[in-house]
């Protein structure tokens, strides 16, 4: 199992656990050659890196598919969400890439992951996770402390649920149970996105994070797309999955 019993249970408490070198090196450094082209600027010349972030959205090609569809992910995703209930990657996106930068990136605030659109286009989220089994954050550049990780809020998947409960499949609208999350887990410890080409980092979908500003002195390449589920979540099952029984945990 790529998983340990130890990881998992890291998972469930925590709302998260990386998987060191799930996409070999060189097939993500292939990937960032092309996301490298795809933002116009030059990666030898820091002259050209005018913006704090550049967004980048979805990209198909075979590298992408490939570091997509490692069979440690495809494993890893079993073990997480179960058997049969995800969607298989077509490719990767978005990608924020994040440059150094004196000018604040404008989107680097507290929050959790939409996950479906309402009846009205709203953007909303309900407690069986309609839309959105997990989250997932593909790393394509060494990321340390100063390289803008996205900052994430240890638990806070737990402070998430009760929100949810009692509004039904239909759940919340986005924005105000966002900025419900955010407050409900202020008291949560912080932890950093870091980590080395080609690790990916696999969170609930729950989990409340936040972008922060580059100070280091190299370019972030990241992937963040979500995992589709088959359906929803089974919060009264004889075997919830890992996914599962964070959100019951938490109810």
């Amino acid at each position: 199992m790529v998983l340990s019993h130890a990881e998992i249970e890291e998972f469930v408490e925590n709302g998260f656990v990386r998987l060191a070198g799930a996409v070999p090196r060189p097939l993500a450094e292939r990937c960032r050659d092309e996301l490298w082209a795809a933002t116009g600027c030059d990666p030898d010349d820091p002259a050209t890196w005018t913006e704090p972030v550049v967004r980048l959205g979805g990209f198909s090609t075979p590298p992408f598919r490939e570091a997509a569809n490692m069979p440690v992910l495809r494993e890893s995703f079993d073990q997480l969400v179960g058997p049969g209930r995800w969607r298989p990657l077509g490719g990767l996106g978005t990608f924020p890439v994040r440059f150094p930068s004196d000018e604040a990136p404008g989107d680097d605030g507290w929050h959790v992951e939409a996950s479906f659109a309402g009846d009205e286009g709203d953007y909303r989220l309900n407690v069986r996770s309609r839309g959105r089994a997990l989250l997932l954050l593909f790393l394509f550049s060494d990321v340390g402390e100063h390289d803008a990780p996205t900052r994430i809020r240890v638990g806070s998947h737990r402070d998430v649920p009760p929100l949810l409960a009692g509004h039904g499949d239909a759940g919340r609208e986005w924005f105000g149970l966002c900025a419900d999350a955010v407050a409900a887990s202020e008291h949560r410890p912080e932890a950093l996105a870091t980590g080395a080409t080609g690790d990916v980092l696999l969170c609930h979908p729950f989990l409340v994070h936040a972008a922060q500003p580059h100070r280091g002195a190299v370019p972030r390449f990241m992937a963040q797309p979500p995992l589709e589920p088959t359906g929803l979540l089974d919060l009264s099952g004889p075997a919830p999955t890992p996914v599962e029984r964070a959100v019951r945990d938490a109810l």
